[in-house]
């Protein structure tokens, strides 16, 4: 299938600069992808900048050199070093040279520096209807499903090559009719304190991922509003344990006033009844430390901690000492804002290690422990950290997690589910 190209767009192919060949990378990602046309971008949010070897560096310093820049606002995702300095990446230095060149060349092409996996916490918030192109797997599923705007989910590099050409392929959740949700969800015969817990989301998230993989369903049943930090563990739950890029829940998330208007008013494909019983095997899948005796580390903030979410944090913690590490992963607009609060000098004397830039699941920061075990109570870390970190995983809730690192053992408490 050819992709028609618009007169503007043929001429910006036809160069030989950075530019041409980002439009060309895109028109061929659009015809391989069966799109007939490219759709103009609002925005794009880079997922590309995270070093996993040599040729990702050497392909942004060839759009560097080329003279590319990018034609609307990009924000970068995590990139793999703490730039702050505040933590001690473990990477060895020919890794660590190149992770860092990496990070510069997509400065170089006009991204914001945010590095962090959550930029509609730092602002990044596109409207409503808008076509967009991110990349990292969070903020695909937040972009569409809370704030309405349409992406696909953009891999490493695609993701670049869209900001530059200001152009994405017009297929997948662009298009109206694959935004439509197949798939009902029930939740309402869960018992009502469940989501009183704030594992509820991240549990359910993970649940609802390996039931719909990349479907598009609606969540149905749902009683309490929650929060965007309720919503954020949600789809990042479910985008790692599935490939969900785009979720509904009736009566919260803004193409789904209703149950009637999330399906298009059409009959769903599939129906799907929650019980107790399918909430708890999720809660336990989370879990993979074979005995729950100790713990080595706990990590929190995947996707990146809020302010509010900060807030929690210290309240658990009460003044109290940690004798277990506690690393906190969050962006540099929330960090800045801990310190002008005066609030990060008391997390830090109480042993919390703030980490921004990037997180401990995607480059080496956790100490070389055989047979460690890390307590979170991100169901994404949960997903990722054993095949990423050689860790064994331990979930619970945020205060679970704070008591353990306080008290220097597991401590969990009673499901409500």
């Amino acid at each position: 299938m050819s992709v028609l190209l618009a007169a503007d767009e043929r001429a910006l192919a036809a160069g030989q600069d950075g530019n041409a060949m980002a439009m060309r990378i895109v028109a061929e990602s659009a015809r391989l992808l069966g799109a007939t046309r490219l759709l103009p971008i609002a925005s794009a949010h880079i997922d590309g900048a995270l070093y996993h070897g040599d040729s990702g560096t050497l392909f942004a310093e060839k759009f560097v050199a080329g003279g590319a820049r990018v034609a609307v606002r990009s924000t970068l995702n995590v990139g793999s070093l703490d730039l702050s300095g505040g933590c001690m990446v473990r990477l060895n230095k020919p890794q660590r040279d190149m992770a860092r060149r990496m990070m510069r060349a997509y400065v170089a092409l006009g991204c914001e520096p945010s590095w962090t996996c959550a930029p509609y916490q730092a602002g990044h918030r596109p409207a409503r209807g808008q076509d967009v192109a991110w990349g990292e797997s969070n903020a695909v599923v937040f972009c569409n499903s809370v704030l309405g705007a349409r992406t696909n989910r953009y891999g490493d590099f695609l993701d670049i090559a869209c900001a530059v050409a200001g152009r994405a392929p017009d297929c997948g959740l662009h298009q109206p009719d694959n935004r439509i949700a197949r798939i009902v969800v029930d939740v309402s015969g869960l018992p009502g304190r469940f989501f009183d817990d704030d594992t509820a989301w991240p549990v359910l998230g993970s649940l609802y991922g390996r039931l719909v993989g990349n479907a598009v369903g609606v969540v149905a049943g749902v009683a309490a509003k929650p929060d965007e930090d309720a919503l954020k563990a949600f789809g990042a739950a479910a985008a790692s344990s599935g490939a969900v890029g785009l979720f509904h829940i009736a009566g919260i998330t803004p193409e789904a006033p209703d149950l009637a208007t999330a399906t298009g008013g059409l009959m769903p494909d599939t129906r799907i009844v929650i019980t107790p019983a399918m909430v708890a095997d999720s809660r336990r899948r989370l879990s993979t430390a074979e005995r729950a005796d100790r713990i080595d580390a706990v990590a929190i903030g995947s996707p990146h901690l809020s302010l509010a979410e900060f807030g929690r944090l210290e309240r658990h913690l009460a003044g109290r000492r940690l004798r277990v590490p506690l690393f906190a992963c969050t962006g540099r607009h929330v960090l800045e804002a801990l310190e002008r609060e005066r609030r990060r000098a008391p997390l830090e004397a109480a042993g919390v290690t703030i980490v921004v830039d990037t997180c401990v699941v995607v480059t080496p920061i956790l100490a070389e422990i055989k047979g460690g075990v890390l307590m979170t109570n991100s169901g994404k870390f949960a997903h990722y950290a054993p095949g990423n970190t050689g860790y064994a995983t331990l979930y619970g809730s945020l205060s679970d997690c704070v008591e353990s690192a306080v008290s220097g053992r597991p401590v969990l408490s009673e499901p409500l589910c």
